[in-house]
């Protein structure tokens, strides 16, 4: 995650959890790809700066999603010939989900 992104204000769900201490696991409070996309949300969304267009809410457990893992058919259009567990495995690799947070990004 980039550490020269300048101050800015990003909009999130009231409902998110706060972002958990760097190295922590993810408990989906979305602020980082809410600040910048990952490699693989460039590719997603088309873009290297803003909010990832694959970032999704899930209002059950109200937490954000990467929508490479939670819908991968949807965002992994080149790969559906793939099962779908394999697709949500190659996105969590991609995504680097078992690293923990890698956010260094402050809140106020």
């Amino acid at each position: 995650m980039p550490t020269d992104l300048p101050a800015r204000v990003i909009f999130l769900r009231r409902q998110a959890p706060a972002k958990p201490p760097e190295g922590a696991d993810c408990n989906g409070c979305g602020l980082c790809c809410a600040a910048a996309p990952c490699p693989l949300g460039m590719l997603l969304s088309r873009r290297r700066r803003g909010r990832c267009r694959a970032l999704s809410w899930d209002a059950g457990p109200a937490l954000y999603r990467c929508g490479a893992v939670a819908e991968p058919q949807r965002w992994l259009t080149g790969l559906r010939w793939l099962p779908k567990p394999w697709l949500r495995g190659l996105a969590r690799r991609w995504i680097g989900a078992s690293v923990g947070c890698d956010a260094a990004l402050t809140t106020a």
